[in-house]
């Protein structure tokens, strides 16, 4: 996951990548995720097969360290087993 800023607003990237081929494709994970993920957050992802990027807008308690421990606990469901995340 990085963090920056992009026009005054911060962001939080978080890149998933798909280890084990026998796990399902980005198009079903990044579903898994957002449903997985609190849903007030705005997030806005880049998918393709082995690889999804979310980049989630920082705001109110929401902060980096906010999404790295949301990230990993969603990343311990079983349904998301052979994804992890890209330091």
């Amino acid at each position: 996951m990085t963090g920056g800023r992009t026009g005054g607003t911060g962001v939080a990237d978080v890149v998933v990548v798909r280890r084990d081929r026998a796990a399902p494709t980005g198009w079903t994970t990044v579903v898994r995720l957002l449903g997985l993920l609190p849903g007030h957050w705005a997030c806005h992802p880049e998918v393709d097969q082995d690889r999804v990027v979310l980049r989630i807008e920082l705001a109110g308690a929401t902060d980096a360290s906010a999404v790295r421990r949301a990230v990993s606990c969603v990343l311990a469901d079983t349904a998301l087993r052979g994804w992890t995340e890209e330091r």
